[in-house]
């Protein structure tokens, strides 16, 4: 009998937690599982940890290969995997021991292609800290979902609370991006996967433990720049390739993206955000120009701080963020004769006009 649940276990250097995490996956309640650790080309002992692990239960599958990055590593898991459903733990994260009973037993009863839970957010530094992280309103969770929803789309990735059907990411043809030395892949994979689902189900209960403090953890690397552009360019190309990039995916991509953009620029340095912002600069004029994104989009807030990054060089940017802190929580807009202006109308320095608000009128 095949096993109900494929767990992926992608692994790079992380021999000081790949041991609670296996632990966590070989004592399920669920025993019909298959444990696939996919090693990175690992340089610490991770590789020898899961060797030992593997000679004591039969469940655990090596995948041994040189470091390629996360979006081959877990492509070859999902190519070995022979389970029902698939599940997704990152070897740096642990799991409640009834985590995979919970979320097999849950797609059976309810017939569906995605179970998807909240999970913790897992810190050590100023001693063990589990916070509960509620992505999902309750009014979502404990039923059966058959309509899209944009909401599922701007949630946090997450891809490894959930579990899915292995014939439905094979049919869709549901992959991650292969780019060498790439991060983000989850953002990629997981728009695909609400694009293409047609049934939900979604938990309140969380079981997965989400390490945030793992200092080697690739979001981490201000080096990459533009891997998450990468994953926006390929959901594009997935669309396009199924003939589903019209004008709302392609708003709905715009709309996605550019909370990612924000994200991304946020953890960056100076230097850096320098850089990116000539790329979000570029996206985001031609979605504009394109009518798939706008003003209509956004609350008034969010058009002033996307304005703020895109109609202005990026030397000007870390003043223009510094001044947009200032103004964020006090401006307002005025409504005369159906036409909304806003109450601050300009951002001067040295009077010299750097901002005009009411010239934002995509």
């Amino acid at each position: 009998m095949p096993p109900k649940i494929s767990i992926l276990v992608p692994a790079y250097n992380v021999e000081k937690y790949i041991s609670r995490c296996l632990d966590s996956l070989v004592n399920q309640t669920l025993k019909e599982i298959e444990i696939i650790c996919i090693n990175d080309g690992s340089t610490d002992s991770t590789l020898s940890i899961i060797e030992t692990y593997a000679q004591k239960d039969k469940r655990i599958k090596i995948i041994d290969k040189q470091n390629e990055g996360y979006g081959k590593s877990m492509n070859r898991g999902l190519d070995m995997a022979t389970g029902e459903y698939i599940g997704i733990v990152e070897s740096d994260d642990f799991a409640e021991l009834n985590m995979f009973e919970i979320l097999y037993n849950t797609a059976i009863k309810n017939n569906v292609e995605v179970v998807k839970s909240n999970f913790y957010e897992y810190t050590t530094k100023n001693g063990e800290k589990n916070i509960k992280k509620k992505i999902f309103p309750q009014s979502d969770c404990g039923h059966v979902i058959t309509k899209k929803q944009i909401g599922l789309f701007l949630v946090q990735p997450s891809i490894w609370s959930a579990i899915y059907q292995r014939d439905f990411l094979n049919g869709n043809n549901i992959r991650f991006l292969e780019s060498p030395g790439a991060s983000y892949q989850d953002a990629g994979f997981n728009f695909k996967v609400w694009l293409m689902v047609k049934r939900i189900y979604l938990m309140a209960d969380a079981f997965l433990h989400y390490r945030c403090d793992n200092e080697n953890s690739s979001v981490k690397s201000a080096g990459k720049i533009f891997c998450v552009c990468d994953e926006y360019d390929e959901i594009e190309r997935f669309l396009h390739e199924r003939g589903k990039l019209n004008k709302i995916t392609a708003s709905l991509v715009a709309i996605v993206r550019e909370r990612a953009y924000m994200w991304n620029l946020n953890r960056l340095n100076n230097n850096a955000q320098k850089q990116f912002l000539t790329r979000f600069k570029s996206d985001y004029t031609k979605y504009i120009a394109n009518g798939v994104f706008g003003r209509r989009f956004c609350s008034d807030n969010n058009w002033c701080n996307l304005m703020i990054k895109i109609r202005h060089k990026p030397l000007k940017y870390k003043i223009l963020k510094t001044f947009y802190k200032i103004i964020r929580p006090i401006y307002k807009t005025d409504v005369t004769n159906g036409i909304k202006k806003y109450k601050i109308l300009r951002i001067t320095i040295k009077s010299k006009q750097i901002l005009d608000l009411n010239t934002l009128s995509n």
